[in-house]
């Protein structure tokens, strides 16, 4: 394969300077490399290239159609080489990132904006995807890297610790009075009766979230009764403050709603234990210099 391109790239050259001396010129080789190499290619494709005359080289019918195409080819060939250069020089890249939609609006968009901010020239797709799709996501090298909770067991993935996340229970106190009204249930704690009475508004069962929820339930011996489930974040917040009911959602999230009443925070007796949110990567994808920059990006914060 590298004989016969380099038979094409002689062969361009003698059509352009059509003269097999000039051509072994312009390429630092011997007029009988350049002879033979012509031989060779007509050989391999059965055809005559060229008519020779004493003022030199000519194409034929079947050289000018396969002039059309080699001059094509190694015209593509080389912007593809200026483009590598212009990558390298610019230092342009491409980052396929997964997130799911509330942990890239509310822990994502500040990195990525200032990341961007100082690396123009990478460019950023973000694909929405729950944590679990991410992780696959990863494992089979179609995206870069993910911001996800932390997931045990991930083949081939490296995971970098971000932050810690806390779930809590939210609803509005219209919800809490009509509760206490029809079932006759004061919510001063978490109780297994008001879980068994209440409407859970949850994240749906394929989401890591809702994973983690259920552990902890099966843990304290908890059977919830009515369940609405969505699988959005936000929609389960929007849900609670139009009294649909008590929603499970991460405490920073709700933290203002919280604290100027919008929204009450049922008091657990047991807390839900704490989730480790991070950057991981794909080992495969660490090769790839945009990446290697958004984890020093990341790093140095």
């Amino acid at each position: 394969m590298n004989n016969t391109l380099s038979y094409y790239e002689i062969f361009y050259t003698v059509a352009r300077q059509g003269s097999i001396s000039r051509a072994a010129s312009e390429l630092f080789i011997s007029q009988p490399a350049v002879s033979k190499a012509i031989r060779k290619l007509e050989q391999n494709l059965s055809v005559t290239l060229f008519i020779r005359t004493a003022r030199g080289v000519s194409l034929t019918e079947d050289g000018k159609l396969l002039f059309s195409h080699v001059e094509t080819a190694l015209s593509s060939l080389s912007e593809g080489e200026y483009l590598l250069k212009k990558n390298r020089d610019l230092e342009v890249g491409h980052l396929h990132i997964g997130v799911s939609t509330t942990l890239c609006k509310y822990v994502m968009l500040p990195y990525l904006q200032s990341f961007t901010t100082a690396n123009p020239h990478i460019h950023v797709a973000i694909n929405c995807l729950s944590s679990a799709d991410t992780a696959r996501g990863l494992e089979e090298n179609r995206l870069d890297l993910g911001l996800i909770g932390h997931i045990p067991g991930l083949r081939n993935v490296e995971f970098e610790k971000l932050l810690e996340i806390e779930d809590t229970f939210v609803t509005s106190k219209q919800y809490l009075d009509s509760l206490a009204l029809r079932e006759g249930i004061e919510p001063s704690s978490a109780s297994r009766e008001l879980f068994a009475r209440a409407t859970l508004i949850l994240l749906d069962r394929e989401n890591i979230s809702r994973q983690h929820l259920d552990s902890y339930f099966e843990r304290h011996g908890i059977t919830p009764g009515q369940v609405l489930e969505t699988s959005s974040m936000d929609l389960l917040v929007d849900f609670a403050r139009v009294n649909l009911g008590i929603a499970c959602v991460i405490r920073d999230i709700v933290r203002e709603e919280i604290e100027n009443g919008t929204l009450i925070e049922i008091p657990l007796t047991h807390k839900i234990p704490k989730r480790t949110v991070g950057f991981a990567y794909s080992k495969a994808a660490k090769q790839n210099p945009a990446v290697e920059k958004f984890r020093e990006f990341i790093l140095s914060r």
